[in-house]
């Protein structure tokens, strides 16, 4: 059983930074989707795809992953840029 461990990033339709500072915990798929023969949907028997754990800290989901014998990559988080622009640069 693999998992990833990241940082939540900020969605692109929200302006405030709410729940930016959660780690997710996220298990890997282990089988492959299939389509459903008779609807078209795509589903899988795989349940733990299905699962997110949010902890407070990197810390904390890595303690989780391994005292559950949880083989867990963890993604660093990329550093965040401020583009500083004024109004008045549109009409330059």
């Amino acid at each position: 059983m693999s998992a990833r461990i990241y940082q939540r990033p900020k969605s692109a339709m929200q302006s405030g930074k709410a729940r930016t500072d959660e780690w997710v915990l996220e298990f890997e798929q282990s089988e492959a989707r299939r389509a459903d023969p008779l609807m078209g949907w795509t589903g899988s028997g795989d349940t733990q795809s299905q699962v997110q754990l949010t902890f407070p800290s990197k810390e904390a989901a890595k303690e989780y992953a391994e005292r559950y014998g949880i083989v867990a990559r963890v993604h660093a988080t990329p550093p965040k840029t401020l583009k500083l622009q004024a109004y008045a640069d549109n009409f330059r």
